[in-house]
């Protein structure tokens, strides 16, 4: 018997599926070779992907001895490529019935106008790039698939970020595509040095997520504890960096944030340029960046676009608001409730006033405001923006306007509240504001039991706990405790950029240096 003749048998011989469902088990079939047999293989994908309607099985044959089979998922390859790079030199009888432009040998690369083209030889390797928007060859006679990347379907394009909007900087923003993502980086930092790892977390998501650093400038400890925290992680699904941001920090009960996310690649590119790493996930146009501060928490990215004596104001501002935001509902309560010869006599007659009407104390009064307040934010944040707007302002004109006039609460406490919300939005990170905004509901508990020497010792516990917390082992508040007086150029103030000549300590202990001394510029001397 030949070998055409053996090879046609095989082709009308119906398979025996009972051995191959035993080789799909993850302990066997997944870790083993692909077979030379075409059939057996695309007996053992089908079983794989039995009752998979969008997985595109596509019969080839280059010559009467040639057989072969394209697999993908519809939907997730750029079809128009793979037609015309792929299939269509493949066609036999093209134009006006020339031979195929093709060698006989279906793996060889040179046949293919496709840039990105792999080999892989094991039955896991080939679901994993299906599964992961790649094409796959299996060829007849062959024990590996060639591995055509032509990545496609419909995904948003680069926008201006929704969350983190600047008056002046990049209006670039990532996207759910993380090759889309990581070349944006790219753009920015185009150093040999920068590394991006790539892992697959999830056991049905199979997600990609990837590990970016610059080399020689980020901690090798740092990164390594990150890379063996990722590797650790062992679900069933990954959908959102939040499911790796919970899995990864180092305390989970703290309501602080020990990583931040951002959209903009100009916030990653700035971070890893100081020591930091970066965590891409597919899917998701957040990024994980890590280890951080609280300082850095409340700086955006747009205090090192504008002239550093604007940002100084705007820095002082924003740690005003803050100290509002967490204490002025707490520290009106106690004073109303424990100390009201704090206050002068004219404001205490009009808050008397106001307040003579209302039946609850000022506990309950600020209670029912503050939480009023936060159902109308969630309530504008989930509703379409044209409705959300609407809403905001029927709560704040007609809902607490109605209140006063009702007599439920007080005009005082309507401000007070209103102050406070107005502060927090002014926090640039979205997870530290909300974490203020939780804190906020102890201390008026602490202001309405023990007065001013409650908010006192609430203050304590909160300095204490960030003391204590950690970002990748880094101290949640270095600059300040520990203290390091290089830092401080850019904590509370920002100097100009000719004097931020090393970089934290905090993130690159080993490559401190950012740029040269005397870079500070003046004007030119006469004659010159």
């Amino acid at each position: 018997m030949d070998k055409d003749t053996g090879r046609k048998i095989r082709r009308k011989r119906k398979l025996d599926i009972a051995p191959l469902e035993e080789a799909l088990e993850p302990s066997e079939g997944m870790d083993n070779n692909l077979s030379r047999d075409l059939d057996k293989n695309k007996a053992i994908l089908k079983q794989l992907f039995k009752d998979c309607s969008d997985v595109v099985f596509r019969d080839l044959k280059a010559d009467r001895n040639t057989y072969g089979l394209l697999v993908y998922i519809d939907g997730m390859v750029k079809s128009e490529e793979l037609h015309n790079n792929f299939l269509f030199p493949l066609l036999p009888q093209l134009l006006n019935g020339e031979k195929p432009t093709v060698k006989t040998d279906l793996l060889d690369e040179s046949n293919f106008s496709l840039s990105q083209l792999s080999r892989v030889k094991l039955y896991s390797d080939v679901v994993d790039n299906i599964l992961g928007a790649s094409s796959i060859v299996l060829v007849d006679g062959y024990d590996e698939a060639v591995v055509i990347n032509v990545i496609g379907g419909n995904r948003r394009g680069v926008e201006e970020p929704t969350t983190e909007s600047v008056i002046r900087g990049p209006r670039e923003g990532f996207t759910e595509g993380i090759r889309t993502n990581t070349g944006l980086l790219r753009f920015r930092i185009k150093s040999p040095r920068l590394k991006i790892e790539a892992f697959k977390l999830g056991e049905h998501t199979r997600t990609n997520v990837a590990l970016a650093y610059i080399k020689d400038i980020a901690d090798p400890k740092v990164v390594e504890q990150a890379r063996n925290r990722l590797t650790s992680i062992h679900t069933d699904s990954i959908l959102e960096s939040g499911y790796i941001e919970e899995l990864i920090e180092d305390e989970p009960y703290s309501p602080f944030p020990q990583l931040q996310y951002t959209e903009r690649p100009d916030t990653v590119a700035a971070s890893l340029l100081e020591g930091k790493f970066a965590i891409f996930v597919d899917g998701t146009p957040f990024v994980l960046l890590a280890p951080i501060t609280f300082w850095e928490m409340m700086q955006a990215s747009e205090d090192y676009y504008e002239r550093y004596v604007i940002v100084n104001f705007i820095r002082w501002l924003r740690y005003g608001l803050l100290i509002m935001a967490l204490f002025l509902p707490a520290i009106y309560i106690a004073v109303l409730t424990f100390h009201p010869d704090m206050l002068p006599t004219t404001l205490l007659q009009s808050i008397a006033a106001a307040r003579e009407s209302i039946p609850f104390p000022a506990l309950v009064e600020a209670l029912v405001m503050e939480i009023a307040f936060e159902a109308l934010r969630e309530a504008a944040v989930r509703l379409p923006k044209t409705v959300g707007q609407a809403v905001s302002i029927l709560g704040a004109l007609v809902i607490g306007q109605s209140a006063v006039q009702a007599g439920i609460v007080s005009a005082p406490m309507v401000i007070v509240v209103a102050l406070t919300g107005i502060a927090s939005f002014a926090i640039p990170k979205f997870n530290v504001a909300i974490s203020i905004r939780l804190l906020r509901f102890p201390l008026m508990v602490l202001g309405s039991t023990f007065g001013l020497f409650g908010i006192v010792i609430g203050g304590l516990l909160i300095s204490a706990h960030l003391c204590h917390l950690r970002s990748f082992g880094i101290p949640y508040l270095s600059g300040i405790a520990p203290y390091k007086k290089h830092e401080l150029k850019d904590i509370f103030i920002r100097v100009p950029w000719w004097k931020m000549i090393l970089r934290p300590t905090s993130y690159s202990p080993l490559n401190r240096k950012r740029m040269k001394k005397g870079m500070k510029p003046s004007p030119p001397q006469s004659g010159e």
